[in-house]
């Protein structure tokens, strides 16, 4: 290694200086050629430009490299990658400043792009013009300010001004499905999902990207239910909620994204009212997950949550018979998880409200007691002796009702 400089970069330097915990430790390395790495004992593993793994650690070692922009989208890129290629180099076609700061092996900072003042400013600043070059920075700034907006961090002005215009010359239109929903889950489980959407439609790529979503902001809701008035402002306090309640799961935080679609499509002359919005959404939310490939138990989840959540508001007026079918009609015996998910993002839409969200929402216990009753009766309870299939079954749903309402 002493013919060539390593350098710690990115995510580990900026999160150090912020005081955070560290995650991936990501290594530069400069004057170096992939034979010598090779040598040196390193293992390649990069596809399209050269990363090794360290041979005792494993962390990544990367060559320092170039990118220049040779086509539409974020894989339209020439990289260059060789001895010649500046640490500076490499760091100018970083995203944002805190994260083009790297750190020799003595600890002294290199940072050319003035990301420790812009950790100190708070704010989240691309490093170049080049920015705009790749569509998937968009997203990953939006899901940067919904991880640091709690530590008070914001885009930048001219940052903001090169997202619109990303929008604007239509690079945006030329993000895969895939990215935008991986960006997207990542988002959701940051501690503010609120800023991603923020961030995304301040730049106009939430119209472009989430229609749907977007279509919510100036729909009004009646005051008496929704202090905050406001079906978009709503939903992102539902995530915001839905993050705090569930920290780390994507699977609340899509439900609740999508919880409310079909509030944007209340026939205008019956606003603030949204009659049957439950059952309105469910075409959205399912042209939403086609659009961007969503993973078959997001859907799932996300109808579930859209189609049910008006029923667990209510669910201390409910009849037995009606709480039963609620489950069954969620495949809560057998996927019984379903139900716990269900009454968490219910809690999150209650508490993603101005002014509730500290209020309390006892029918995510009693759904719980509910599905724990009605399930502690099992078909080998049953005397089927006599009866035919059909019979049975609903000689069960008796038994399971039965238990509910006991409960």
């Amino acid at each position: 290694m002493d013919k060539f400089k390593t350098y710690l970069v990115g995510g580990a330097v900026r999160d150090r200086l912020l005081g955070r915990a560290g995650g991936d430790r990501d290594y530069v390395v400069v004057g170096a050629t992939p034979e010598q790495m090779l040598a040196a004992g390193f293992q390649p593993v990069g596809k399209d430009f050269p990363v090794f793994l360290h041979p005792r650690t494993k962390a990544e070692y990367a060559l320092a490299r170039t990118e220049r922009k040779s086509g539409r989208g974020y894989q339209g890129f020439t990289v260059h990658a060789d001895a010649s290629v500046t640490l500076e180099e490499d760091l100018a076609r970083r995203d944002l400043t805190i994260n083009a700061i790297a750190e020799d092996e003595q600890g002294a900072l290199v940072d050319p792009f003035h990301g420790l003042r812009d950790i100190e400013l708070r704010r989240l600043r691309h490093v170049s013009p080049a920015f705009v070059e790749d569509p998937v920075r968009l997203l990953r700034v939006a899901r940067f300010a919904a991880r640091f907006a709690p530590l008070g961090f914001a885009v930048a002005d001219e940052t903001m001004q090169l997202l619109r215009e990303m929008v604007s010359n239509g690079e945006v239109d030329h993000l895969v499905p895939e990215r935008v929903w991986a960006e997207t889950r990542k988002a959701l489980i940051e501690p503010r999902p609120s800023a991603f959407l923020e961030v995304l439609r301040e730049s106009g790529a939430l119209a472009r990207l989430f229609p749907e979503i977007d279509a919510l902001f100036g729909v009004p809701q009646r005051v008496e239910f929704h202090p905050e008035v406001d079906a978009g402002l709503h939903t992102q306090m539902v995530c915001d909620m839905a993050a705090r309640l569930a920290p780390g799961d994507a699977l609340i935080g899509f439900a609740a994204l999508t919880h409310d679609l079909g509030k944007a499509l209340t026939p205008k002359d019956v606003l603030p009212r949204h009659i049957n919005h439950e059952h309105a959404g469910l075409p959205a939310v399912r042209a939403l997950c086609a659009r961007y490939r969503v993973p078959v138990e997001y859907r799932e989840l996300a109808e579930i949550v859209c189609r049910e959540h008006l029923n667990v508001h209510r669910l201390a007026e409910l009849r037995p018979e009606t709480v039963h079918d609620l489950i069954a009609r969620c495949d809560g015996f057998r996927k019984p998880e379903r139900i716990a998910q269900l009454a968490l993002v219910c809690e999150a839409d209650k508490r993603g409200r101005l002014g509730l969200e500290e209020s309390e929402y006892p029918q995510r216990p009693l759904l719980l007691k509910f599905l724990a009753a009605a399930r502690s009766v099992a078909f080998k309870d049953i005397d089927g002796q006599g009866l035919e299939g059909p019979q049975i079954a609903e000689k069960l749903r008796r038994a399971r009702i039965a238990a509910i309402k006991a409960a």
